[in-house]
């Protein structure tokens, strides 16, 4: 459904397990970000990265 409305180059899969990973409360929550070509500097930045004003938690 997302690729098919928004037509993205590629997508950010993130899951974050444990206190230490990020995870806030215990269950399976997961990101599916659409990435587009020049949507950041660094796409290698991590999930993180995809919002500069969210990288540190």
């Amino acid at each position: 459904m997302v690729k098919e409305r928004h037509n993205p180059d590629g997508f950010n899969i993130s899951v974050n397990v444990g206190e230490h990973a990020g995870q806030s409360v215990f269950h399976v929550h997961m990101h599916l970000i659409p990435r587009f070509k020049g949507d950041v500097e660094d796409p290698q930045g991590g999930i993180r990265g995809v919002i500069p004003s969210k990288q540190k938690y």
